[in-house]
């Protein structure tokens, strides 16, 4: 939302850009850390909501390619813990789930 108003209120565009995706990576990479280092209590937490069980259902059957999903709205954060969970290789892992970042916010800047 933020980043609909920064545009509409006049932010340069590449600017924008820039700034949403890298606080997006920021926080997926953060995500993935919790996930990580703190695998029993981000598996517990996980576990205790809806949408928690389907990243972990998504995780485990599909690994990697679960991450072309993280962009999503609502299941995207819990499937970049699960990442962390999974130990899914870091490089992969930025690459896959922060390019479809940057895509989603290069779409809503250039494409839409």
């Amino acid at each position: 939302m933020a980043f609909v108003i920064s545009l509409e209120n006049g932010m340069n565009s590449t600017t924008a850009l820039l700034v949403a995706s890298s606080g997006n990576i920021l926080a997926i990479t953060l995500n993935y850390f919790l996930g990580f280092w703190l695998y029993e209590k981000t598996k517990t937490k996980l576990k205790s909501s809806k949408i928690g069980k389907k990243s972990l259902i998504y995780g485990h059957k599909y690994g990697v390619v679960a991450l072309f999903l993280s962009w999503l709205p609502i299941i995207g954060d819990p499937i970049t813990l699960v990442a962390g969970l999974l130990r899914i290789n870091f490089l992969t892992f930025i690459l896959i789930a922060g390019g479809a970042r940057f895509l989603r916010y290069y779409i809503l800047t250039f494409v839409i």
